[in-house]
Formats: structure tokens, C-alpha cells, sequence
């Protein structure tokens, strides 16, 4: 049994996915066995919650024990922990934070499996997202795409821009009111029939950026439901996107220079493997 407090309005569903992993991993079941209750009363999936309410979900141990994400390092200044599919970064942070103190640097998006970092104290949180600001942090993503993408390696320039009531990015070639440059380099790594699978280093980091630039050069990643083609997923049975944050590395100063020279690695692949 877990018990968690709400502390603002929304949707007993957007709360779990992200608080619990877990339970998100078993909503259907757990809602059709009536073991989540709200103020101690069973509940439907419609649920609307209110700051204050508790929510409590009863798990198997089995079902409690399910993997979210695994930990790759961990220091007194840093954590990073490898993410599962179908689990969002919130609903890691929300796990750590009921173990200690962590501090939340960036993300993943729910379908997108790898490396995340946290910080552990406020001088390692500071350290970081200075890191982030002067791109010190190095991210290296492997995606599986269709199409035929025009060379071995290439930088790709483009500009993006967020339409806030789609929760979309759209891509353009040339500058445009309200679009923010982006840089996305890629390397082809192996040819596999119809799906190539290439590596990915963000020069600049939106959201988005990776499936909508890659989608806007007409190599889309497999699986990806917002910017891929329906048809072509569907064919292969993927709903997920092939995406994942393969690699990395780090450039600290100070007393987190200790760090520097370390890579780390996902031990994800993008491939079609669906766990739905």
C-alpha cells in the first residue's frame, strides 16, 4: 500500500502517471479490482482530485517492485538512473524524492527510454544546470527511423516552434516569427531494411526537437504516434517511440570536476520491442 497526497487539481490519471509508476503501469487492472481509493472511498477513472485529497493504491508486491528506471551512478553529488518506457519523468523524481533528496535538472518524454541526472544537493544542482546553460553536458540519442536519410552525417539547422494548444512542434527551414533556432546532428549507425538506426547529438535542446526534426526530413522515428506516419507504425506494431537517451557525459569544474571523463550508457537499444 502507497499513500500520497494530492496537492492541486487534476485528474486521478494525470496524478498517478505522475507520482506512481507503478500504478500506472497496472491502471486498468488496479481500477477494475477497485484498489485505488480517494479520502478512503473506492473510484472510477473519471476522478477529478483536489489539493488535499489522499489517495491510496494497493499493489501486489509484485506489481510494486515493477521496474520504473534503474540506477546507473550514484555519489553524494549526483544520481543517474536509466528510464523505462511508458513512464514519466515526473513519476521518477516523485520516487526519489520519497527516498531523499533530489533535485530535477531535465527530461524524458513518457515514451522515451535512457539516461536522466538529478543532483543531490543545491551546490551539485547549480553545477549542472550551468552545464546545461553553456551546453557542457554532452547527450547522445539513438533512434530508429524509416525513410532514407540523405547522408552518412550531417548538421541540420532548422527553427521550431511550439503550438501551445496542440502540444505540437512544427519545423521550419528558414527563421520565423516566434520559432527558435535548432541544431540536430546525426550519424548514421546501421542500415536495418526499411528503419535505419542513427545516432543523435542535441546541439540545442527543445522540446520535441529530435521526433519533429526528424520527422521534417522525412525520416520519422518508429513508433512515434505525434510526428510518424499511423500506417507505417501500425504495420510494424510499435506505438512507442523508437527513442532513446543512449549516452552521457559531463563537464564540471571545481569539486565536481572528479566527474569529468565519465560516459555513461543506457542500457536501452531502439529497437522494435513493444511491452504493451
Amino acid at each position: 500500500m502507497l499513500e500520497l497526497i494530492c496537492e492541486k487539481t487534476q485528474s486521478l490519471k494525470e496524478f498517478t502517471e505522475t507520482h506512481y509508476a507503478q500504478a500506472s503501469f497496472f491502471w486498468t487492472a488496479l481500477l477494475k479490482n477497485r484498489e485505488i481509493k480517494v479520502n478512503g472511498k473506492r473510484v472510477s477513472a473519471d476522478t477529478r482530485l483536489f489539493a488535499g485529497d489522499v489517495v491510496t493504491y494497493y499493489l501486489s508486491q509484485k506489481q510494486a517492485e515493477k521496474a520504473a528506471f534503474y540506477v546507473v551512478y550514484e555519489d553524494e553529488n549526483v544520481l543517474v538512473v536509466d528510464k523505462e518506457s511508458g513512464v514519466n519523468s515526473e513519476a521518477v523524481f516523485a520516487e526519489l524524492s520519497r527516498k531523499g533528496e533530489y533535485y530535477f535538472l531535465h527530461r524524458l518524454d513518457r515514451n522515451t527510454t535512457g539516461l536522466m541526472l538529478f543532483a543531490r544537493n543545491p551546490k551539485a544542482e547549480k553545477a549542472i544546470l550551468d552545464a546545461f546553460k553553456e551546453k557542457r553536458i554532452e547527450k547522445k540519442y539513438h533512434a530508429l527511423c524509416f525513410g532514407i536519410f540523405p547522408k552518412a552525417q550531417d548538421v541540420l539547422v532548422a527553427y521550431l516552434k511550439k503550438n501551445a494548444d496542440s502540444a505540437l512542434a512544427r519545423i521550419y527551414d528558414t527563421p520565423v516569427n516566434g520559432a527558435e533556432k535548432i541544431i540536430t546532428e546525426y550519424k548514421v549507425l546501421e542500415k536495418r531494411g526499411e528503419t535505419t538506426l542513427v545516432e543523435i547529438t542535441l546541439h540545442t535542446g527543445k522540446t520535441h526537437q529530435i521526433r519533429a526534426h526528424l520527422s521534417h526530413i522525412r525520416c520519422p522515428i518508429v513508433g512515434d504516434m505525434k510526428y510518424g506516419v499511423t500506417a507505417q507504425n501500425k504495420a510494424l506494431k510499435r506505438a512507442r517511440q523508437c527513442l532513446t537517451a543512449k549516452s552521457l557525459r559531463v563537464e564540471l569544474s571545481g569539486e565536481f570536476a572528479y566527474l569529468n571523463g565519465l560516459v555513461w550508457t543506457s542500457r536501452f537499444e531502439a529497437e522494435i520491442v513493444d511491452k504493451e
